[in-house]
């Protein structure tokens, strides 16, 4: 491949990535297909750093208004939500439904497809901005919660690809069957890439800790699906990011929260 035509197919990726991961109005000559995500995987991480840029200039804009760290932090939040179209929200949520209801496989999967929310959906969802939100607020200094908006966007979708490589599809059909075994070398970028977003944003000591941390949620995110349902999905992957995002703004505060 030219060195032109190889710097048009990374462009390409970096578009797929985006669009996939967020409602940015961005050309793309094709439609989606599911082996373009995974090719493309690679890019997941630089779509999260535009996801948790977006959030951190909308928390500067509300502290620059004199909100206070609370309602700031609710507005990132909403925002960061907005510009993905809740994606990772709804597998957070049909992933709860399916795992929590469900009598065995065949009925978790059927719940995860259903649309509607429920008891166990809502309350994961619940849990999860009220963790991301308290985490944001308590670190409250706009330039460390830009740091941990955009290491915890950016390294929550990198470890996405190790995932989808690791744990088969639970389906033989979905965008994740289609998508198939993201390419080890868009498997390694992306990691590398959320690995740097990491030492950028929470320095050396937090990237260990995050890193150690992500691992092991994803470990049990693993075992946790292949157990209730055969292997992964679409909804099984938003549900890890949402856990990695709570996981990076975690350690967050806990580093970065003024004392």
């Amino acid at each position: 491949m030219t060195p032109s035509a190889r710097f048009y197919a990374l462009a390409a990726d970096l578009s797929v990535g985006i669009l996939f991961c967020t409602r940015l109005p961005l050309a793309h000559s094709m439609p989606i297909r599911g082996n373009d995500v995974a090719r493309a995987s690679w890019a997941l991480p630089i779509a999260g750093v535009l996801v948790g840029g977006i959030g951190a200039v909308v928390y500067a804009a509300a502290v620059s208004l004199r909100l206070p760290a609370l309602p700031a932090a609710a507005l990132a939040l909403a925002a960061t939500a907005a510009i993905t179209g809740c994606l990772h929200e709804d597998g957070l949520a049909d992933t709860a439904d399916g795992f929590g209801g469900g009598k065995d496989r065949a009925h978790k999967l059927a719940i995860m497809r259903d649309s509607r929310s429920g008891a166990y959906g809502a309350s994961a969802l619940v849990m999860s901005f009220l963790l991301r939100w308290s985490a944001l607020a308590s670190i409250a200094d706009p330039l460390s919660v830009a740091f941990a908006l955009v290491a915890a966007h950016a390294s929550a979708r990198a470890a996405l690809p190790a995932f989808m490589r690791a744990v088969k599809p639970a389906r033989s059909e979905g965008l994740s069957a289609e998508a198939g075994r993201p390419p080890a070398a868009s498997a390694a970028a992306a990691a590398l890439l959320g690995i740097i977003a990491l030492l950028i944003g929470l320095g050396a000591l937090g990237t260990l800790v995050a890193v150690v941390l992500l691992a092991a949620a994803g470990i049990l995110m693993a075992w946790w699906s292949t157990r209730e349902i055969g292997g992964q999905t679409g909804d099984v992957i938003g549900a890890l990011e949402q856990v990695n995002e709570i996981v990076v703004l975690l350690v967050a505060a806990a580093l970065l929260t003024r004392p």
